[in-house]
């Protein structure tokens, strides 16, 4: 197991780290993390507590509903920018797991969307959440490629494919 230290911002990955995952796990990557770790840790502990608070209030029967000072955002009159022309035809979408051929295959089904998921088609393990961001940077760059380990069958992208969302 590699472990990667960043001192200046207190991170150590414990995780495996090859050397593709140090394209996502870089310095600044961990430095941002500490960041916000330091910037949102004590209000993410305050909601926690609020949770445990919440969900006894909702055990003894009080029933859940807006908070008061959201009225304005409710009832305000939203606006919001025009559709880019990329998502404007969405009929045809395709969701996928991250692994390097599903996203190669998703950019090529000929959908005009395709959403990564990294929740229910891919297991929430270490090496795939962090894989399937080297995945995606590759698709994003259009570098990326497979080759199948036993039949020796090449992916590449298409020239047209999905948006990727």
């Amino acid at each position: 197991m590699s472990e990667l230290n960043v001192n200046a911002a207190n991170v150590r990955v414990l995780g495996h780290v090859s050397d593709a995952f140090r394209r996502v796990l870089t310095p600044d990557a961990l430095r941002f993390l500490a960041f916000l770790h330091e910037q949102f840790e004590p209000r993410r502990q305050a909601l926690l507590a609020a949770r445990v608070q919440r969900q006894k209030e909702l055990d003894a029967g009080v029933l859940p509903d807006f908070l008061p000072e959201t009225a304005y955002i409710r009832e305000g009159d939203w606006k919001v920018a025009s559709i880019p022309a990329d998502l404007a035809d969405r009929r045809v979408e395709i969701t996928g797991p991250v692994d390097r051929k599903m996203v190669i295959n998703a950019l090529n089904s000929g959908s005009k969307c395709y959403m990564a998921d990294f929740e229910d088609s891919t297991a929430p393990t270490w090496f795939n959440q962090v894989d399937g961001q080297v995945n995606l940077i590759d698709a994003v760059r259009k570098t990326i490629s497979y080759t199948h380990p036993q039949t020796g069958k090449k992916y590449a992208l298409n020239d047209k494919m999905a948006t990727l969302l």
